[in-house]
Order: structure tokens, then sequence, then C-alpha cells
């Protein structure tokens, strides 16, 4: 391989890296403890928003085995049931890929009121599996703010999301 190459190559790499560490330190963002009562428990769900936008856009960079290791991470970090998160998110990841051509390229719009759709089902399973393996009904309360923060909040972790894809990773193909 002559250096050109090599480049080229550290250069797809470091592309790839980008959707899974920018989901990451969403996550992470949305786990700390913020001076604010009671937010921790209706924090908007970050990696949700992160692995929508990525998968739409840029579904070359986001594997499912990346996505499913995030939900684990999600799921140790949260103390939900083990592989709640990850399973929904493998959803979210099957339904967008199936769907995107609908999404991509089209209007902000239509793009957040795909989100929408998506969050209110995710948000909605997430709560029905881990109650279902709780054994319990956990208040719906939470989990019915949790969605509308996830929905209000969007439009800005996009911005920041388009941004940061114009910046190191480009528009890729469609």
């Amino acid at each position: 391989m002559n250096p050109a190459e090599i480049a080229a190559q550290i250069e797809r790499v470091s592309r790839g890296i980008v959707p899974a560490a920018s989901i990451l330190t969403l996550v992470l963002f949305s786990m700390l403890p913020l001076p604010v009562a009671g937010l921790a428990t209706v924090m908007p769900a970050f990696g949700l928003m992160a692995i929508y936008y990525w998968v739409v856009l840029r579904p070359d960079l986001l594997p499912r085995t990346v996505v499913f290791a995030l939900g684990l991470v999600v799921d140790a970090l949260s103390g939900l049931p083990f592989g709640v998160h990850a399973l929904v998110y493998l959803l979210v990841h099957a339904a967008m890929l199936d769907q995107r051509r609908f999404i991509a390229g089209r209007p902000f719009w239509l793009f957040w009121g795909g989100f929408i759709l998506v969050a209110l089902a995710a948000e909605t399973g997430t709560w029905l599996i881990a109650s279902l393996l709780r054994g319990a009904i956990l208040a719906p309360g939470a989990a019915l703010v949790t969605t509308l923060l996830t929905i209000a909040v969007f439009p800005l972790v996009t911005f920041l999301l388009v941004r940061l894809q114009r910046a190191l990773v480009g528009a890729g193909r469609r």
C-alpha cells in the first residue's frame, strides 16, 4: 500500500467511528447527574435520536452490531433489564433501514414526523418490555415525559448531528 491508500483507509475508518462515537457521547450525556430535581428519570432519549439520524442519513456507517452494543451500554448504565434498549435499538434500526427511502432527502418536517412515530413506538416498547421483565407496571408518567422531551429536543440534536456529519463524515451515498 502506498501512503495515499493508507491515508484513505485511515480516513474511512475515522468516518466510520463518528456515528458510534456521537451516539455513545449522547448516551453518556443523558446519564449525567444534572442538578435538576427529577430530571434523571425523564431525560430525553438522546441515543435513540442519534440512531434514527444515522440510520436514515448514513446507514452504511452504523452496523447492527454497533447498535446492539450501544443498546447494551444504555441498559448497563440505566439500570433497566439487560437487553431492553439493545432490542429496541435493533428494531428501530431495522424499521428505519426499511423506511429511510421515504424520509431521506425530504423536508425536515417529514424527517421529524418520522422520528415522532419512532420515538412513540420505541419509548412505549421500552416501557412495556421493562414492565413485563420487572413483573410490574412501571410508572407511565415518566415514560410519557421522556417521550415528549425526546420529541421536543430532537431538532436541536439533529442540528448538532448535521454539523458533525458535515465536518467529519460527508454526505455519503443515498
